[in-house]
């Protein structure tokens, strides 16, 4: 496993750290408490961290513009106002299911939304991935347990996408204009080691970067699914990459203390933290979210 110069961003240890992303106008690092409703923003240049209770669960956000957020919460999505914290709903997705809440989510090049949602106990197949495209949510692909690693190949033709319940990573050719399918998901790889697969992104050449849940590492492939690099993660329990920093060179890790009792949480010193790695590969700005044409 290689080791890389790796700092801590935010000692606060995250139940359930999840759903990374980067905003390069403003330097600010976003992520979630998904089971404690927290949102954290930090600036990346002076390290400071700011944390926002939400008063729901929530995982993932993209950016709308300078002033506005979307963020998938258990019950739907809602617009965020940077400046003062408000939330209102935008759309409710399964918010007449309290068995199920959001999980991974990423913005297509497009502006197309593909979120994630499970169950709350991880029930088999209880969980879909779906679509926002421009103001409609569309339902993608069901049956899904534990969706992870949605990502996307830098030209939007290609979305990977991953059942964590399954360990497999699939890939699936997209329309680049819309973000949306042109075809049904094959199989990229199989993971068979320890742990499972979690959050992932891709880098500026098109490589996925993949926490390892359970591994303690990023696994990284090829858009052919070799594996390429093992980097480890200080914390055995890693959920999501993102690259940030003014040359998106750094790589930002979130992890977890969900499921671990006295004696893992003490074998983990790191649990829960969230983490900078410098890996010596560069990542690409994640785009806006297309409320509308």
């Amino acid at each position: 496993m290689e080791q890389v110069p790796t700092t801590i961003l935010c000692a606060e240890r995250c139940h359930l750290g999840e759903g990374p992303t980067y905003d390069p106008q403003t330097d600010s690092a976003w992520w979630f408490d998904i089971r404690e409703g927290l949102l954290f923003e930090a600036t990346i240049a002076s390290g400071e961290v700011r944390r926002h209770a939400l008063g729901r669960m929530a995982s993932a956000l993209g950016r709308i513009d300078a002033n506005r957020q979307l963020i998938v919460a258990e019950d739907g999505l809602y617009i965020r106002t940077i400046a003062d914290g408000a939330l209102s709903l935008y759309l409710p997705l399964e918010a007449d299911n309290p068995a199920t809440r959001s999980n991974d989510s990423r913005v297509h090049p497009s502006g197309t939304f593909w979120i994630g949602t499970m169950g709350r106990k991880a029930e088999c197949g209880l969980g879909a991935i779906y679509a926002l495209h421009r103001g409609e949510i569309i339902r993608l692909f069901p049956n899904v347990t534990i969706p992870n690693a949605i990502c996307f190949s830098p030209d939007g033709s290609i979305g990977y996408f991953a059942d964590t319940d399954e360990n497999v990573l699939y890939r699936v050719a997209l329309d680049p204009e819309t973000g949306l399918p042109r075809g049904e998901p094959e199989v990229l790889l199989r993971h068979a080691g320890v742990g499972g697969l979690d959050g992932a992104v891709v880098d500026a050449e098109g490589r996925i970067w993949n926490a390892r849940w359970g591994g303690g590492c990023v696994d990284v492939y090829s858009p052919q699914g070799e594996h390429l690099r093992c980097i480890a993660v200080p914390a055995s329990q890693a959920s999501c990459p993102a690259f940030v920093g003014s040359d998106l060179s750094r790589l930002l890790v979130t992890s977890a203390w969900q499921d671990m009792d006295e004696a893992a949480k003490a074998a983990d010193p790191g649990h829960g933290q969230t983490f900078l790695l410098d890996v010596g590969s560069r990542g690409r700005a994640e785009p806006d979210v297309k409320l509308s044409t």
